[in-house]
């Protein structure tokens, strides 16, 4: 039997791009999300979600270029999600979790700017994820699903909406 993997992500934010490159100490790596204009959906739209999971905020969004073609670097937002919970994991597993969480949350929020054209063929590892986003989190759903937002539950055949005749005991409707 599978188990669920439960990822929880307490955000902070909203910071400066200058501000989040500023990240480079203990415990400044996990995911981030980044808001600002696009010229389709507007001027506060989340634009792009990645992860920083063997180097710290800082350095990998220093290493980011997408924002110069018209983003509006000085209007963005930038808000850092990091790991949380009763025990830190092992170092192996804080980098899947981060991975995953990445993944699951492109996936299901289609930000503007990153790119989905592959991430079906990683269907089969979120299936069991369930990421729980709290504090500032901003356009971010509070929890995502892996069995919601994957081909898990495509496989069942006769899915219908439960009619009162198919119960096996009679409901009693107040009048």
């Amino acid at each position: 039997m599978t188990h669920d993997t439960d990822i929880h992500l307490e955000w902070s934010g909203p910071l400066t791009l200058d501000e989040a490159r500023a990240c480079n100490g203990d415990g400044d790596w996990g995911v981030y999300q980044i808001y600002g204009l696009h010229h389709t959906y507007g001027s506060d739209s989340l634009l792009y979600i990645g992860k920083a999971e063997k180097q710290y905020f800082g350095a990998r969004l220093s290493q980011e270029t997408w924002w110069e073609y018209g983003a509006d670097p000085k209007r963005m937002s930038v808000y850092l999600g990091r790991l949380a919970g009763e025990v830190a994991p092992d170092n192996d597993t804080w980098d899947r979790h981060i991975d995953l969480a990445e993944r699951l949350l492109i996936f299901v929020h289609r930000p503007a700017w990153n790119a989905q054209a592959n991430i079906r063929k990683f269907d089969a590892e979120l299936q069991h994820v369930h990421v729980f986003n709290w504090g500032a989190y901003r356009h971010l759903l509070p929890e995502v699903s892996g069995a919601r937002w994957s081909s898990r539950l495509d496989t069942v055949k006769k899915w219908h909406v439960f009619r009162n005749d198919e119960t096996r005991i009679p409901r009693q409707i107040p009048k």
